[in-house]
């Protein structure tokens, strides 16, 4: 039996563009551009909109392949929907992690809490 994947896109204001894929229970955010100052807050409103729904998806995946760029901000947004998804007992993973944007999750040590949510498995 496959696995049902709905896509929806979502626009925003911003150089940063969202998409949401239902997987199952899962819900895969994959993002594609700059995640700074200006495209935080969508990215913000997206994932509390899916942490929010009436049926609560199992796990969260944001996949960063496509993210060429990323600021403090951006991260900052991560790290509350974690922080909300746990509350909700949710897994929350990052995918797609790579260049640029993997050093900054590591040097600021930010890595680790995502790799702690996953059970011990490396963010990949």
């Amino acid at each position: 039996m496959g696995v049902k994947v709905t896509r929806i896109a979502i626009p925003t204001s911003s150089n940063l563009q969202i998409s949401v894929d239902q997987a199952g229970k899962d819900a895969i955010v994959k993002l594609s551009g700059r995640i700074d100052v200006d495209s935080s807050p969508d990215l913000r409103d997206r994932l509390r909109t899916l942490l929010s729904e009436q049926s609560l998806p199992e796990t969260i995946i944001v996949d960063l392949a496509g993210v060429s760029y990323i600021e403090t901000s951006g991260v900052a947004t991560l790290i509350e929907s974690l922080r909300i998804a746990r509350h909700h007992q949710i897994n929350f993973r990052l995918q797609g992690l790579s260049g640029a944007v993997l050093r900054l999750f590591e040097v600021t040590g930010v890595l680790a809490l995502f790799e702690a949510n996953n059970s011990g498995e490396k963010v990949s």
